[in-house]
Protein backbone atom coordinates (compact mmCIF):
# COMPACT_ATOMS: atom_id res chain seq x y z
CA UNK A 1 0.00 0.00 0.00
CA UNK A 2 2.60 2.36 1.26
CA UNK A 3 4.57 1.35 -1.83
CA UNK A 4 1.79 2.46 -4.31
CA UNK A 5 0.95 5.48 -2.42
CA UNK A 6 4.63 6.13 -2.82
CA UNK A 7 4.77 5.05 -6.63
CA UNK A 8 1.25 7.67 -7.36
CA UNK A 9 3.25 10.75 -5.41
CA UNK A 10 6.45 10.31 -7.90
CA UNK A 11 4.45 10.11 -10.72
CA UNK A 12 2.69 12.98 -9.83
CA UNK A 13 5.57 15.01 -9.53
CA UNK A 14 7.03 13.87 -12.78
CA UNK A 15 3.51 15.19 -14.39
CA UNK A 16 3.89 18.36 -12.20
CA UNK A 17 7.59 18.78 -14.02
CA UNK A 18 6.61 17.88 -17.13
CA UNK A 19 3.98 20.07 -17.47
CA UNK A 20 5.79 22.70 -16.22
CA UNK A 21 8.70 22.43 -18.80
CA UNK A 22 5.85 21.91 -21.03
CA UNK A 23 4.30 25.65 -20.24
CA UNK A 24 7.93 27.36 -19.99
CA UNK A 25 8.41 25.92 -23.63
CA UNK A 26 5.11 27.21 -24.79
CA UNK A 27 5.68 30.95 -23.12
CA UNK A 28 9.43 30.96 -25.05
CA UNK A 29 7.73 30.14 -28.16
CA UNK A 30 5.30 32.68 -27.78
CA UNK A 31 7.37 35.33 -26.44
CA UNK A 32 9.13 35.19 -29.89
CA UNK A 33 6.10 37.90 -31.25
CA UNK A 34 6.05 41.00 -32.07
CA UNK A 35 2.20 42.56 -31.76
CA UNK A 36 1.22 46.20 -33.49
CA UNK A 37 -1.94 47.75 -33.19
CA UNK A 38 -3.15 51.58 -34.16
CA UNK A 39 -5.76 53.77 -33.65
CA UNK A 40 -7.03 52.70 -30.29
CA UNK A 41 -8.67 55.61 -29.15
CA UNK A 42 -11.82 55.32 -28.02
CA UNK A 43 -14.71 57.02 -30.64
CA UNK A 44 -15.58 61.17 -30.10
CA UNK A 45 -19.20 61.75 -30.32
CA UNK A 46 -18.70 64.08 -33.35
CA UNK A 47 -17.45 60.96 -35.51
CA UNK A 48 -20.56 58.94 -34.71
CA UNK A 49 -22.75 61.60 -36.76
CA UNK A 50 -20.97 59.21 -40.01
CA UNK A 51 -19.73 56.78 -38.73
CA UNK A 52 -21.53 53.79 -37.14
CA UNK A 53 -20.26 52.83 -33.48
CA UNK A 54 -20.05 49.16 -32.23
CA UNK A 55 -18.86 48.13 -28.86
CA UNK A 56 -15.86 50.01 -29.95
CA UNK A 57 -14.69 50.48 -25.86
CA UNK A 58 -15.38 46.51 -25.21
CA UNK A 59 -13.04 45.76 -28.84
CA UNK A 60 -9.92 47.49 -27.49
CA UNK A 61 -9.91 46.35 -24.33
CA UNK A 62 -10.84 42.76 -25.72
CA UNK A 63 -7.58 43.73 -27.77
CA UNK A 64 -5.58 44.69 -25.21
CA UNK A 65 -6.22 41.46 -23.15
CA UNK A 66 -5.58 39.09 -25.84
CA UNK A 67 -1.83 40.68 -26.20
CA UNK A 68 -1.51 40.46 -22.41
CA UNK A 69 -2.49 36.96 -22.45
CA UNK A 70 -0.14 36.42 -25.61
CA UNK A 71 2.76 37.89 -23.78
CA UNK A 72 4.70 38.86 -26.72
CA UNK A 73 8.41 40.29 -26.57
CA UNK A 74 7.23 44.13 -27.48
CA UNK A 75 4.43 46.14 -28.88
CA UNK A 76 4.23 48.76 -31.36
CA UNK A 77 1.30 50.97 -30.97
CA UNK A 78 0.77 53.41 -34.28
CA UNK A 79 -0.70 56.63 -33.14
CA UNK A 80 -4.33 57.44 -31.76
CA UNK A 81 -3.97 55.04 -28.42
CA UNK A 82 -6.69 57.73 -27.06
CA UNK A 83 -8.76 59.94 -28.47
CA UNK A 84 -7.57 63.02 -26.99
CA UNK A 85 -4.19 63.14 -25.66
CA UNK A 86 -4.30 65.75 -23.37
CA UNK A 87 -7.46 64.11 -21.43
CA UNK A 88 -6.37 61.92 -18.37
CA UNK A 89 -10.02 60.35 -18.49
CA UNK A 90 -9.06 58.75 -22.05
CA UNK A 91 -5.86 57.74 -20.64
CA UNK A 92 -7.25 55.60 -17.75
CA UNK A 93 -8.28 52.88 -19.30
CA UNK A 94 -5.14 52.98 -21.32
CA UNK A 95 -3.00 52.84 -18.65
CA UNK A 96 -4.63 49.98 -16.49
CA UNK A 97 -3.55 48.15 -19.90
CA UNK A 98 0.08 48.93 -20.56
CA UNK A 99 0.66 48.38 -16.35
CA UNK A 100 -0.42 44.61 -16.94
CA UNK A 101 2.20 44.65 -19.81
CA UNK A 102 4.70 45.97 -18.51
CA UNK A 103 4.25 44.13 -15.15
CA UNK A 104 4.72 41.27 -17.53
CA UNK A 105 8.25 42.27 -18.87
CA UNK A 106 6.60 43.11 -22.45
CA UNK A 107 8.26 46.60 -23.63
CA UNK A 108 5.48 49.07 -24.82
CA UNK A 109 6.37 51.77 -27.54
CA UNK A 110 4.58 54.02 -29.42
CA UNK A 111 4.71 56.89 -32.19
CA UNK A 112 2.37 60.05 -32.09
CA UNK A 113 -1.02 59.86 -33.94
CA UNK A 114 -3.11 62.94 -34.84
CA UNK A 115 -5.92 62.19 -32.18
CA UNK A 116 -2.88 62.41 -29.14
CA UNK A 117 -2.01 66.32 -30.72
CA UNK A 118 -5.29 67.54 -31.15
CA UNK A 119 -6.93 70.26 -29.06
CA UNK A 120 -3.81 70.89 -26.33
CA UNK A 121 -1.09 69.74 -29.06
CA UNK A 122 1.83 70.28 -25.98
CA UNK A 123 -0.26 69.31 -22.93
CA UNK A 124 -0.99 66.01 -25.24
CA UNK A 125 2.56 65.56 -26.26
CA UNK A 126 3.56 65.58 -22.97
CA UNK A 127 1.19 62.76 -21.50
CA UNK A 128 1.93 61.26 -24.10
CA UNK A 129 5.93 60.98 -23.51
CA UNK A 130 5.71 60.47 -19.54
CA UNK A 131 4.19 56.95 -20.90
CA UNK A 132 6.29 55.98 -23.63
CA UNK A 133 9.43 57.60 -22.31
CA UNK A 134 11.26 55.80 -25.62
CA UNK A 135 9.61 57.81 -27.76
CA UNK A 136 11.64 60.47 -29.66
CA UNK A 137 9.05 62.86 -32.02
CA UNK A 138 12.05 62.89 -35.18
CA UNK A 139 12.09 59.07 -34.79
CA UNK A 140 13.57 56.76 -32.59
CA UNK A 141 14.24 52.83 -33.53
CA UNK A 142 14.45 49.22 -31.52
CA UNK A 143 15.81 45.55 -32.56
CA UNK A 144 14.34 43.01 -31.33
CA UNK A 145 15.48 39.21 -32.57
CA UNK A 146 17.22 40.58 -35.41
CA UNK A 147 14.27 42.46 -36.59
CA UNK A 148 14.61 46.49 -36.16
CA UNK A 149 11.91 48.50 -35.75
CA UNK A 150 11.63 52.02 -36.73
CA UNK A 151 9.23 54.47 -35.28
CA UNK A 152 8.36 57.35 -37.35
CA UNK A 153 6.18 60.93 -37.05
CA UNK A 154 3.48 61.85 -39.27
CA UNK A 155 2.40 64.30 -38.16
CA UNK A 156 4.72 67.02 -39.72
CA UNK A 157 2.35 69.88 -38.83
CA UNK A 158 3.41 69.38 -35.70
CA UNK A 159 7.17 69.65 -36.28
CA UNK A 160 9.25 72.26 -37.41
CA UNK A 161 11.31 73.10 -40.80
CA UNK A 162 14.47 72.06 -39.07
CA UNK A 163 13.09 69.08 -36.81
CA UNK A 164 11.07 67.77 -40.14
CA UNK A 165 14.15 67.74 -42.03
CA UNK A 166 16.43 66.31 -38.69
CA UNK A 167 13.69 62.96 -39.06
CA UNK A 168 14.27 61.98 -42.80
CA UNK A 169 17.45 62.21 -42.17
CA UNK A 170 17.67 60.68 -39.32
CA UNK A 171 15.59 57.87 -41.19
CA UNK A 172 17.76 57.45 -44.13
CA UNK A 173 20.99 57.31 -42.05
CA UNK A 174 19.43 54.85 -39.80
CA UNK A 175 18.40 53.00 -42.92
CA UNK A 176 21.70 52.43 -44.27
CA UNK A 177 23.42 51.44 -40.43
CA UNK A 178 20.93 48.82 -40.28
CA UNK A 179 21.37 47.75 -44.01
CA UNK A 180 25.38 47.12 -43.25
CA UNK A 181 24.39 45.52 -39.91
CA UNK A 182 24.35 42.12 -40.45
CA UNK A 183 22.74 41.25 -37.02
CA UNK A 184 20.03 42.91 -38.21
CA UNK A 185 18.01 40.22 -41.07
CA UNK A 186 14.74 42.67 -41.37
CA UNK A 187 13.25 46.18 -41.10
CA UNK A 188 9.97 47.06 -40.61
CA UNK A 189 8.96 51.02 -40.79
CA UNK A 190 5.53 52.57 -38.53
CA UNK A 191 4.06 55.82 -38.33
CA UNK A 192 0.46 56.78 -37.76
CA UNK A 193 -0.88 58.15 -41.43
CA UNK A 194 -1.13 55.55 -44.09
CA UNK A 195 1.28 56.65 -47.41
CA UNK A 196 -1.63 53.76 -49.44
CA UNK A 197 -5.13 53.24 -48.65
CA UNK A 198 -8.91 53.46 -49.97
CA UNK A 199 -10.05 55.09 -47.25
CA UNK A 200 -13.33 57.39 -47.54
CA UNK A 201 -12.84 59.21 -44.48
CA UNK A 202 -8.63 59.83 -44.66
CA UNK A 203 -7.04 59.27 -47.75
CA UNK A 204 -3.58 58.36 -48.60
CA UNK A 205 -0.79 60.59 -46.78
CA UNK A 206 1.43 62.26 -49.74
CA UNK A 207 3.93 63.96 -47.21
CA UNK A 208 4.69 60.33 -45.67
CA UNK A 209 5.08 59.19 -49.64
CA UNK A 210 7.27 62.19 -50.58
CA UNK A 211 9.10 61.74 -47.06
CA UNK A 212 9.63 58.36 -46.03
CA UNK A 213 8.57 56.29 -48.71
CA UNK A 214 11.48 56.80 -51.31
CA UNK A 215 14.10 55.89 -48.33
CA UNK A 216 11.86 52.38 -47.50
CA UNK A 217 11.50 51.20 -51.36
CA UNK A 218 15.76 52.00 -51.51
CA UNK A 219 16.30 50.31 -48.00
CA UNK A 220 17.72 46.25 -48.91
CA UNK A 221 16.20 44.82 -45.53
CA UNK A 222 13.22 47.50 -45.60
CA UNK A 223 10.96 44.71 -46.52
CA UNK A 224 7.29 45.91 -44.01
CA UNK A 225 5.99 49.45 -43.48
CA UNK A 226 2.90 49.48 -41.12
CA UNK A 227 0.52 52.64 -40.54
CA UNK A 228 -2.82 53.27 -38.85
CA UNK A 229 -5.14 56.21 -39.37
CA UNK A 230 -7.52 54.45 -41.46
CA UNK A 231 -10.08 52.54 -39.18
CA UNK A 232 -9.27 49.27 -41.67
CA UNK A 233 -7.62 46.39 -42.85
CA UNK A 234 -5.30 46.84 -46.15
CA UNK A 235 -2.39 45.56 -47.98
CA UNK A 236 -1.11 47.04 -50.60
CA UNK A 237 2.52 46.16 -52.82
CA UNK A 238 4.60 48.80 -54.19
CA UNK A 239 7.99 47.95 -56.08
CA UNK A 240 8.09 44.50 -54.59
CA UNK A 241 7.37 46.01 -50.56
CA UNK A 242 5.04 45.24 -48.35
CA UNK A 243 2.30 48.30 -47.08
CA UNK A 244 -0.37 47.20 -44.89
CA UNK A 245 -2.76 49.70 -42.76
CA UNK A 246 -3.78 48.17 -39.35
CA UNK A 247 -6.31 50.77 -38.01
CA UNK A 248 -8.39 48.14 -36.08
CA UNK A 249 -7.54 48.79 -32.52
CA UNK A 250 -11.02 49.86 -31.47
CA UNK A 251 -11.75 53.12 -33.97
CA UNK A 252 -14.91 53.35 -35.86
CA UNK A 253 -14.90 51.45 -38.78
CA UNK A 254 -14.43 53.71 -42.04
CA UNK A 255 -15.64 52.39 -45.86
CA UNK A 256 -13.55 51.71 -48.24
CA UNK A 257 -13.35 52.98 -51.60
CA UNK A 258 -13.81 50.01 -54.65
CA UNK A 259 -13.68 49.92 -58.32
CA UNK A 260 -12.53 52.53 -60.81
CA UNK A 261 -9.69 54.50 -59.33
CA UNK A 262 -9.35 52.24 -56.06
CA UNK A 263 -5.88 51.05 -55.22
CA UNK A 264 -5.55 47.29 -55.41
CA UNK A 265 -5.80 46.10 -52.14
CA UNK A 266 -4.27 42.59 -51.59
CA UNK A 267 -6.79 41.68 -48.89
CA UNK A 268 -9.76 42.68 -50.73
CA UNK A 269 -11.48 40.01 -48.55
CA UNK A 270 -10.55 40.52 -45.37
CA UNK A 271 -12.14 43.58 -43.87
CA UNK A 272 -12.28 42.86 -40.14
CA UNK A 273 -13.85 45.34 -37.91
CA UNK A 274 -11.20 45.10 -35.28
CA UNK A 275 -7.88 43.41 -35.25
CA UNK A 276 -3.96 43.82 -34.70
CA UNK A 277 -0.92 42.59 -35.92
CA UNK A 278 2.01 39.81 -35.00
CA UNK A 279 5.36 39.42 -36.45
CA UNK A 280 8.36 36.85 -35.73
CA UNK A 281 10.61 35.38 -37.57
CA UNK A 282 10.05 31.67 -38.57
CA UNK A 283 12.78 29.75 -40.70
CA UNK A 284 14.94 33.10 -41.46
CA UNK A 285 11.35 34.21 -43.13
CA UNK A 286 9.26 36.79 -41.84
CA UNK A 287 5.70 35.84 -40.80
CA UNK A 288 2.94 38.19 -40.49
CA UNK A 289 -0.07 37.69 -39.49
CA UNK A 290 -3.40 39.27 -38.44
CA UNK A 291 -5.80 38.34 -35.12
CA UNK A 292 -9.15 38.95 -36.05
CA UNK A 293 -11.90 40.30 -33.42
CA UNK A 294 -15.08 37.60 -34.02
CA UNK A 295 -18.80 39.14 -33.39
CA UNK A 296 -18.92 38.33 -29.86
CA UNK A 297 -16.42 40.76 -28.89
CA UNK A 298 -14.41 38.35 -26.83
CA UNK A 299 -12.70 35.48 -29.14
CA UNK A 300 -10.47 36.06 -31.56
CA UNK A 301 -9.24 34.15 -34.90
CA UNK A 302 -6.22 34.25 -37.31
CA UNK A 303 -6.74 35.73 -39.86
CA UNK A 304 -4.53 37.16 -43.22
CA UNK A 305 -1.24 35.54 -42.93
CA UNK A 306 1.72 35.43 -45.31
CA UNK A 307 5.44 35.22 -44.91
CA UNK A 308 8.32 37.57 -46.34
CA UNK A 309 11.70 35.84 -47.65
CA UNK A 310 14.75 37.25 -46.19
CA UNK A 311 15.83 37.81 -50.22
CA UNK A 312 15.67 41.76 -51.58
CA UNK A 313 13.34 41.90 -54.06
CA UNK A 314 14.29 41.89 -57.87
CA UNK A 315 13.25 45.50 -58.56
CA UNK A 316 15.23 46.32 -55.50
CA UNK A 317 18.24 44.56 -56.94
CA UNK A 318 17.71 46.35 -60.00
CA UNK A 319 17.74 49.38 -58.94
CA UNK A 320 20.59 48.79 -56.93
Amino acid sequence: MIQKILSLFILSVMMKKANAQFDSTHLAEKNKEIVFASDTQAPMWVETLWLKANNNREATKSIFNHIIHKNPQSVFLLGDVVSLGYSNKQWKPIDEKLEKLRHNGVKVYAVLGNHEVMGQSNKGQQKFQQRFPDHNKTGYVQVIDSIAVIMLNSNFNQLSDLENREQVNWYKNTLDKLDADSSVQFIITGCHHSPYTNSKIVGCSKPVQEKFVPHYLHSAKSRLFLSGHCHNFEHYKIQGKDFIVIGGGGGLHQPLKTGDGSLPDLSIDYKPMFHYLTVKLVNNELNVQSIALEADKNSFKDGFTFNIAHEKPETLAKNN
